[in-house]
């Protein structure tokens, strides 16, 4: 007895038959889907009624077919002289799905309005510099798991960021992961069985931080411009990322209960919503920062809302902060030129080298969960059960003690 079956590299239906001993597979343009199961079943009973009543002209029902030869040599042919395509009338019942490229836009035109700014643009970019591109030509039913996956090798030739030979797996898998979305949604509209399951994302290298230790901290602090010494040591003893401190507006600083609250980031000049909702938080003002703050305000306060910002009250540039100040000062200092965003992995394993809570930094930083910590940082972890910041400023209370006696020596 025949079946319909599914050819795995293209997600098409298949009819699978045996015609005068010989074994016949017959190839449609169907996607797998339970309609066109129902069409094609159809077709292979009127087949096997032909075949079991002597009746079956193989040229009438697949006159195109490669197996015509086949079944010439082996004397299985009969001619009716009338020949038509079964499967010709089959195909031409099944809908049109549309190009990728339209499908894309009408995606994201229909999705936008839950997405931060920040995300839009990045998506937007994907969309134009990556996927489009690779699917411009093809309707959604006739993208296969081959296609995808020669799409995603062509992204790994590509050069990364920073200068790196390739791009990251991360990256790639943020881009594979926007076609994913796409595709789930254009199989449940048209019906037709998504190429994309079964396919895993890239596995990710070990994230490698390089933090700074509390030594080379305080000569950082202590050499940079005087104009910035109150924006790194903030960044250092509270691991804000870049465009939360960037972002910082004084009425987010809470000198009363010496908290610092999380709330917005800025990304392109612009503050909006922070990455998550767990990256809303408030964090302990420890004594050098609340220190720092004070400073910073008498600074700047008058002279803009945020909190750290260049000479005409507008936020910092990042790019033009790091290129100008930060890589300056590390080769200066003779130390190993790391991202700015190492500051933040700094504040973790002090945080975590003093002795605090695990779940507690983690609240500081504005994670989740411990996951993370202790996927990164299970090394700078010791077995404590404080979660208050009181380790953390003996820490770095003492440091401050012991250099001021050394100076005073």
């Amino acid at each position: 007895m025949g079946k319909v079956r599914e050819r795995k590299e293209t997600g098409k239906l298949y009819l699978d038959f045996m015609f005068e001993g010989l074994r016949c597979r017959e190839q449609t343009a169907l996607p797998d889907t339970p309609a066109n199961r129902k069409k094609c079943e159809a077709l292979l009973q009127k087949v096997e009624a032909k075949i079991l009543l002597g009746e079956f002209d193989y040229a009438e029902f697949f006159p195109g077919s490669k197996n015509l030869k086949k079944l010439a040599k082996a004397g299985a042919l009969s001619c009716t002289g009338r020949a038509y395509n079964v499967m010709a009338d089959a195909d031409q019942e099944i809908d049109q799905s549309p190009l990728f490229p339209d499908f894309a836009d009408l995606w994201l035109e229909e999705n936008k309005i839950q997405w931060r700014a920040s995300h839009l643009r990045n998506v937007e970019s994907i969309l134009e510099s990556s996927l489009k591109p690779a699917f411009k030509n093809k309707r959604l039913t006739e993208i296969t798991k081959a296609n995808i996956l020669a799409a995603r090798n062509k992204l790994a030739s590509r050069k990364g960021r920073a200068g790196n030979i390739q791009m990251a797996p991360k990256t790639i898998n943020s881009h594979m992961a926007i076609l994913r979305m796409i595709l789930t949604e254009g199989a449940e509209r048209y019906d037709f069985a998504n190429p994309y399951r079964n396919i895993k994302p890239l596995k990710l290298r070990k994230v490698n931080i390089e933090p700074f230790s509390l030594d080379e901290v305080e000569r950082i602090t202590k050499y940079v411009r005087t104009d910035y010494q109150n924006y790194y040591l903030v960044r250092f003893y509270t691991g804000m990322r870049t465009g939360e401190i960037d972002g910082l507006k004084w009425e987010h600083v809470d000198f009363e209960k010496r908290e610092i609250l999380v709330r917005e980031t800025l990304i392109n000049g612009k503050t909006e919503y922070t990455k998550t909702d767990g990256s809303q938080r408030e964090i302990p003002m420890f004594g050098p920062v609340y220190d720092a703050l004070k400073a910073q305000h008498a600074a700047t306060g008058k002279l803009s809302k945020f909190v750290f910002c260049n000479r005409l009250g507008e936020p910092l540039d990042h790019n033009n902060v790091t290129k100008r100040v930060w890589y300056p000062l590390l080769h200066a200092l003779n130390l190993k030129k790391r991202r700015p965003y190492q500051t933040r992995h700094t504040a973790a394993t002090l945080l975590l080298a003093s002795g605090e809570n695990p779940e507690w930094v983690a609240r500081v930083l504005g994670h989740s969960s411990t996951e993370m910590l202790f996927k990164v940082y299970s090394r700078f972890i010791p077995n404590v059960t404080r979660m208050d910041g009181s380790a953390f400023e003996r820490l770095i209370g003492s440091r401050s003690e012991d250099l001021e006696e050394s100076e005073n020596a």
